[in-house]
Order: structure tokens, then sequence, then C-alpha cells
């Protein structure tokens, strides 16, 4: 029941759209690009204001700094590189 309404209200938008095209009626392209742009704004808002806003909580292991450019390890459980291993 519902599909079928949106169906006939799609079709009838599309329907004047056309007939205010043929007319040369500038409200008829005005008004669906307003309504597209005010949309797309609207979903770029909502998304910042999700990104913004959103708390994510770290997984994991804390990782311990090493104190020098290597970046941060595991604690003690660091496994060295072996160079004659696979490869």
């Amino acid at each position: 029941m519902l599909g079928g309404l949106l169906c006939l209200g799609a079709i009838a938008a599309g329907a004047l759209f056309i007939a205010g095209v043929l007319a040369h009626n500038w409200w008829a392209i005005a008004i669906p690009v307003s309504a597209a742009v005010l949309f797309v704004l609207g979903l770029v808002t909502w998304i910042g204001w999700t990104i913004a806003t959103v708390q994510v909580e770290a997984e994991g292991e804390k990782l311990a700094g090493t104190g020098g450019a290597g970046g941060a390890t595991r604690g003690d459980d660091r496994e060295e590189f072996d160079e004659g291993g696979e490869g």
C-alpha cells in the first residue's frame, strides 16, 4: 500500500515537473534544485555532527612509549626482527 502511494506520488511529481519545464516556468527547475541542495546540506550537517560528537573508547592494550623516534611498543613483549629468518 505504502509503496504504491510512493510510486503514484513520484509519477505525479514527475508529471508536474515536465509540465512546468514545457511551460518554461523557472519554478519547475528552482524548486527541485533547491530541495536537492537543502537535502545534501542537511546530510553533510548530519555527518559533521555525528563525527564531531562521537565518543570512541580505545580497545586493546595501552601502548607504552619508548621515548624514541621508533614509536610505541606493547610493554616488554616486543619481538626483535630476525634478519636470517623468513622472507
